[in-house]
């Protein structure tokens, strides 16, 4: 019986938002890619994200070793959003003393 080659699709969704997460999963793109560039073989992932098959994991690293510029300038735009997302929440709540703020109020309702 000969070996049908067919194409499988790439297991990635992009949300309302403009995230990309791997398919049927609330595990982001950039966090496999984080991983992998980090050093993370795809089972390692696997276990760090039980959610996510072994096979999207690989499906994921091959498509962002074929298209590494884009996936490298969305991973680049990501970043930029999450530091000014991070740097507005510092101006609106002051991160200095968050700790000794809260366990005063807790201890203060106790």
């Amino acid at each position: 019986m000969p070996l049908v080659l067919i194409a499988d699709p790439i297991p990635l969704v992009t949300n309302a938002d403009g995230v990309i997460r791997i398919s049927n999963t609330r595990v982001t793109l950039d966090t496999v890619i984080t991983a992998f560039l980090e050093g993370a073989t795809a089972e390692e992932i696997r276990e760090q994200y039980p959610s996510l098959q072994l096979s999207d994991i690989y499906s994921t690293i091959g498509y962002y070793l074929r298209h590494q510029l884009e996936v490298d300038a969305y991973l680049l735009e990501r970043q930029q959003i999450a530091n000014r997302v991070r740097q507005e929440a510092e101006k609106r709540f002051n991160p200095v003393g968050i700790r000794d703020r809260l366990l005063a109020r807790r201890n203060h309702q106790v």
